[in-house]
């Protein structure tokens, strides 16, 4: 029953927010604003049909990658930031210096470096999701309980035996929290790095239907872009879920007493 009620509360909004779409745009007659059924007939024609494998998959692809190789680069430099003191106070105000700067502006001198194929994009995404990624494992690291460091301290317990059943997991909430965070930048950044010399793509794809009046196309773009942040942040609630059972056990128990 409380599945169905959490899941009734998470689609209830976007159907009524569709359904009030669908009822003021009947009938629409503004060039910039089509009804949306003449939206979902072009959403249903083209970006579930060709442009499904030409567009979709490879903006599938780069976010995927980028976010990959932030979250593998950004945990792994946390723990260490995070576990020892004078790494931190070295790096801290390089890595400050690099999380000021918005991610957009870097693409110009990626593209220098690395043209504008794949890898500047795919180096864009990982680029701009390593510092929330970063930042969060930095903080949940150091949150560990000063007890159980004690405890795993007095028991011996050092090295990667105290990283997987101590760092990592103490951590966790917090890490999870970061790529929570890193994902909904990697899905801004795949688009946006798709708007600069790209030849397929989503970002690419809404651009150049905008530039050719395609309205409808260009709106179903949108919408599609939409559906693939909402169903990747559904996968990711997935996962966290079954990651972070205990947690969330742990604190339905504190609420519950």
């Amino acid at each position: 029953m409380a599945v169905l009620r959490r899941t009734l509360l998470a689609v209830g909004l976007p159907v009524v927010l569709l359904t009030l779409w669908w009822v003021t745009s009947a009938g629409s007659t503004n060039f910039y604003f089509p009804p949306l059924s003449e939206i979902v007939d072009s959403l249903v024609a083209e970006w579930f049909g060709p442009r499904l494998a030409d567009d979709v998959f490879p903006s599938l692809v780069r976010l995927l990658t980028g976010y990959a190789i932030a979250a593998v680069a950004a945990i792994t430099l946390g723990v260490l930031i995070g576990t020892y003191k004078r790494l931190r106070d070295v790096l801290e105000p390089v890595l400050e210096f690099f999380r000021a700067i918005p991610p957009p502006v870097v693409v110009p001198i990626l593209m220098l470096v690395f043209g504008i194929e794949n890898t500047m994009k795919i180096v864009v995404i990982a680029f701009g999701c390593t510092w929330p990624i970063l930042l969060n494992t930095t903080e949940g690291v150091r949150a560990v309980d000063s007890v159980l460091s004690d405890t795993a301290r007095t028991y011996r317990i050092s090295g990667a035996a105290r990283l997987r059943h101590l760092v990592l997991p103490a951590a966790s909430p917090q890490i999870f929290a970061g790529l929570r965070q890193g994902l909904s930048v990697a899905i801004i950044l795949m688009v946006i790095s798709e708007l600069f010399g790209a030849s397929d793509g989503l970002g690419f794809a809404i651009v150049q239907a905008q530039r050719s009046f395609n309205i409808p196309e260009m709106w179903a773009g949108m919408l599609m872009l939409g559906l693939l942040g909402f169903l990747l942040s559904l996968l990711f609630r997935l996962v966290e879920s079954r990651w972070l059972a205990w947690y969330h056990g742990l604190r339905r128990a504190q609420r519950a007493g």
